[in-house]
């Protein structure tokens, strides 16, 4: 679809909310007529349903049956249940552009979208935008509804935070930037509190990003932050690197998915006032336990010394790609 509103629309139409159990039909009209009605009876006088329709009762416990053929998958997600149910209770209110007031999460995963668009906007009520394993490689914050509190942005292709920044939601309070192409110490700048004053939660796993320091005196900045995810990273094979950003940010309660108690608190008072343990430098120890596929050298020791046999030499060479 490439758009974040061409795969929203996409999605509409393979929910089918204006098919049968859901939307207005042979099924329902006279019954949804006769609840908007203002002559309708009394609560407690029901009219008897015309034949050939339905209660708004029977049709969705046809959608909840999970033996219904009209049954969503048991791992659909909460907004699936929400709108189908809608489109059988009030069919009006997610017709034309009405259907963008009712949406307040949004989840579009491994969908090909390229880009947040304009349209995106349309949501004037949505709190979580999830577009995770997509190819989006740059997130234009004008393109954002101010409502905004959830950003989920896993593995996709962001490279900078500068178009994402230049005018953030201001209620957004986790931000999801794991397995993308982030890579510093540019993009340090962007994660302080002039940008996103209420952040509770940032991930940032599985980028490139190598400069703790810089890193951490921006993420300081953050009087709100009480997660963060930085593993994967080449700046989490410092040895000091967990023990530094447990000193330096008092606030945090997890950090790489795991619980900062107060012993590990303890443990490590007084690593942020030595920055100079933090070293940029590592090193790696390969060892090659076995190695197939090349001539066996017991072969070669067959011939006397002093023979005047051919010499034959190997000579191999090993890469390493990381």
């Amino acid at each position: 679809p490439g758009s974040v509103s061409a795969a929203f629309l996409q999605y509409l139409r393979h929910l089918g909310l204006q098919d049968f159990p859901c939307g207005l039909g042979s099924w329902n009209k006279s019954c949804l007529n006769a609840c908007r009605s203002p002559r309708a009876e009394p609560a407690g006088l029901e009219e008897a349903v015309p034949p050939g329709e339905e209660t708004p009762e029977a049709l969705l416990e046809l959608l909840r049956d999970q033996h219904s053929p009209w049954a969503l998958p048991p791992d659909c997600s909460p907004q699936d249940r929400l709108l189908r149910e809608v489109a059988v209770l009030a069919p009006e209110l997610l017709r034309g552009s009405r259907v963008f007031q009712v949406v307040k999460s949004l989840r579009i995963l491994d969908k090909g979208v390229e880009e947040v668009d304009e349209g995106v906007l349309q949501f004037q009520q949505l709190e979580e935008l999830i577009l995770s394993a997509n190819h989006i490689s740059k997130v234009t914050s004008a393109h954002l509804p101010r409502t905004l509190k959830v950003l989920e942005l896993c593995c996709n292709a962001v490279r900078d935070l500068q178009d994402l920044c230049a005018w953030p939601p201001p209620e957004l309070q986790h931000l999801g930037l794991g397995y993308n192409r982030l890579c510093g110490p540019s993009q340090e700048k962007h994660l302080t509190v002039d940008f996103w004053p209420n952040l509770v939660s940032l991930d940032l796993s599985f980028n490139s990003l190598t400069d703790l320091l810089g890193l951490v005196s921006q993420l300081s900045t953050l009087q709100n932050l009480r997660i963060l995810v930085l593993q994967g990273n080449p700046l989490a094979l410092i040895p000091t690197y967990r023990g530094f950003l447990v000193d330096s940010l008092p606030k945090l309660s997890i950090l790489d998915d795991i619980h900062i108690g107060p012993d590990e608190r303890q443990q490590f008072h007084g690593l942020a006032r030595q920055p100079e343990l933090i070293r940029i430098e590592g090193r790696m120890v390969v060892s090659i336990g076995e190695m197939k596929g090349l001539p066996d050298p017991k072969a070669f020791q067959q011939l006397k010394v002093g023979s005047e046999g051919p010499v034959i030499t190997y000579s191999y060479c090993v890469t390493y790609e990381f």
